[in-house]
């Protein structure tokens, strides 16, 4: 059996946090890992308050620390970022020159002047895309409002930033098919 009394004491403040490194304005230097609304963009070195960094942007994972290891691993991740928006760019460019080609014929019911009983809309556009194997969501196809008679429309397709295109729909009227006897 041990002797409790010869057994070294132990420090009680041996778990304290370590010193966050001071910017030169008093403040925290850290890293962003994410970017954070009216304090940086990832990547940037920040300089913040203690109670800041302490109570939100490190135990969110928001932040971490701005060691020179830290800043070349964001750097590399950066460069892989640019890579594959560089590769969905490509995509997009080549998205936007095939809408360019395409026409559309969407069928309305219609009255005798050429007035839409209903009106077509972004939805009707994009089911008349996907059928032919074109994906895009409802927010992508800019309207300036719904097309309400037979004819001609050019519609406007928002890609992605600065990527925009253009296709024809054609509204026109439904076959209606009468049996005779």
């Amino acid at each position: 059996m041990p002797n409790t009394k010869k057994m070294k004491k132990v420090k009680r403040n041996s778990f304290k946090m370590k010193r966050l490194p001071k910017g030169p304005n008093g403040g925290i230097q850290l890293l962003l890992i994410q970017s954070v609304d009216n304090l940086g963009k990832q990547g940037d070195v920040v300089e913040v308050k203690p109670g800041f960094a302490n109570n939100y942007l490190i135990p969110q994972g928001l932040a971490t620390i701005a060691s020179e290891h830290h800043k070349r691993m964001v750097e590399k991740h950066k460069a892989r970022l640019a890579e594959i928006h560089k590769q969905k760019t490509a995509a997009m460019q080549a998205l936007a020159e095939q809408l360019r080609s395409v026409s559309l014929s969407i069928e309305a019911n219609a009255n005798d002047t050429g007035h839409l009983y209903g009106s077509i809309g972004a939805a009707e556009i994009v089911a008349a895309l996907k059928n032919l194997g074109h994906h895009l969501a409802e927010d992508q196809v800019r309207l300036e409002g719904p097309l309400r008679e037979l004819g001609l429309y050019t519609v406007k397709v928002h890609l992605a930033n600065e990527i925009d295109s253009e296709l024809h729909v054609w509204v026109v009227p439904t076959v209606a098919t009468t049996l005779v006897k």
